[in-house]
């Protein structure tokens, strides 16, 4: 019922049949406009397309009988009116190469929050064109709760309501959030289905609740959803100004840092509460942790995107930085920071000491027991009698990505290492700070 001028989002839950509709979508535009109709669909990976493609010889083989030609080895579907079909996969920027320089009338994107980011969907979108009077359209489909959640969300499903059109300024189109659940697919054993749901989800209720209906708000992040609260986590920063010293008890204070340049680099500033009141009036248990400001070098509206900057740019700004705070630049960095490369120059840590800024190595030890640590230290924030971690609004980096994070669908008790996890590593590697080494830290300066 949408005008085909429109695009559209297929976001709602998981068994809504988001992808059926994409080949009755296929089907009507291959009936409209004959040869004119070029469609690409495309998914992360050829394993992927396996489904789908079963999907399309059902239906176009009850519609077109043997007069519509599959050839399996190049995907590509053959129609009686001269109209084509080509399923096909995206996965890096070198796959897209296959797809330059080739025009199609409609893109279909299927699970499209497999994708971190959407640089390579908007990529592929140069190769929409078409004859007058055959209107070009791109159809994404997806759920919420994986690594993409962030970034769909933003783009897609908060900017209007449901059935609703909007302007999308990146694509510089009109888009319509079209949102279905599996409750209104009539053709799947409903009960059998959410059992299956609920048992792929034991531990995580808001990855349920997203998947059962769709909702792209509880869904905050599947793996830190249910721990992190804004209103429980978030300080106010216009009033951490400074280090807190509260009648003589000054806060322990170090840098966290996971480094990079192709992708960003985050630098927070943490300090380590006695057990006393901070400037905003709240009483911080003792070894609670606050984050208090933060250098990320992520591109504008790029999560996952660094900046490129060399050691020498970026440990100027951490110094700027640790300036505005009265501190010592010296803290903790990622064990790959202290490898010799080989380098006449040494390691990147031997770099940052050249350029003004200490690290020693976090001793990460094993992802899941950080992560462990992290999400209890977020859920505990607020108690009056254990530590807990609090993060200064100014950290927009961090509030931008942690909370969206996905959670790994082959490990359930890690993050998903192709969302923009830099801020949630940086944030781990502060916390795991070992006390004896930052002890030695200090008496030694090494």
């Amino acid at each position: 019922m949408v005008p085909e001028e429109i695009d559209l989002f297929l976001g709602g839950g998981r068994g809504g049949g988001k992808s059926f509709c994409l080949v009755l979508l296929a089907l009507r535009h291959i009936e409209q406009y004959g040869a004119k109709a070029r469609i690409l669909y495309v998914r992360q990976t050829y394993r992927g397309l396996a489904d789908f493609e079963l999907l399309t010889r059902e239906v176009f083989a009850t519609v077109y009988g043997t007069a519509a030609r599959y050839n399996a080895s190049e995907h590509v579907w053959r129609f009686p009116n001269g109209a084509t079909m080509e399923l096909g996969q995206l996965e890096t920027h070198s796959d897209y190469a296959k797809y330059q320089g080739r025009s199609f009338t409609l893109l279909l994107a299927d699970e499209v929050g497999q994708y971190a980011n959407p640089d390579l969907l908007d990529l592929l979108r140069s190769n929409l064109r078409g004859p007058k009077n055959v209107p070009v359209r791109v159809v994404f489909s997806g759920n919420p709760g994986g690594v993409g959640h962030h970034w769909l969300a933003q783009r897609y499903v908060f900017k209007a309501g449901p059935w609703t059109a909007f302007h999308e300024e990146r694509s510089k189109r009109t888009w319509v959030y079209a949102p279905s659940t599996f409750t209104e697919n009539i053709f799947i054993d409903q009960a059998q289905y959410r059992a299956q749901l609920e048992s792929s989800a034991p531990h995580d209720p808001e990855l349920l609740r997203a998947w059962l209906n769709g909702d792209w708000a509880v869904a905050r992040g599947a793996y830190f959803s249910s721990v992190i609260d804004e209103q429980r986590n978030a300080i106010d920063p216009r009033l951490w100004t400074a280090i807190p010293d509260y009648h003589g008890w000054r806060w322990d204070a170090w840098l966290a840092h996971d480094f990079g340049s192709s992708a960003p680099s985050v630098t927070y500033v943490m300090a380590q509460s006695p057990g006393a009141t901070g400037p905003d009036g709240r009483y911080y248990p003792k070894d609670s942790i606050a984050i208090l400001d933060e250098l990320a070098t992520n591109q504008r509206g790029r999560l996952n995107a660094g900046l490129g900057w060399t050691v020498p740019i970026l440990a100027e700004e951490i110094r700027t930085m640790c300036t505005r705070w009265h501190i010592a630049p010296r803290g903790v960095a990622d064990d790959a920071c202290f490898a010799n490369t080989g380098h006449a120059t040494g390691s990147i840590a031997d770099e940052f000491r050249r350029c003004g800024v200490s690290f020693y190595p976090a001793r990460k030890a094993d992802r899941i027991t950080g992560w462990a640590t992290m999400r209890r230290l977020l859920a505990d924030a607020g108690k009056p009698d254990v530590p807990g971690l609090y993060v200064s609004r100014a950290c927009e980096y961090f509030w931008q990505t942690v909370p969206y994070l996905a959670r790994d669908e082959r490990r359930q008790e890690d993050v998903d290492t192709k969302g923009p996890d830099h801020g949630a590593d940086a944030c781990r590697y502060g916390i795991l700070r070992l006390r004896e080494q930052a002890q030695a830290f200090r008496l030694t300066g090494f």
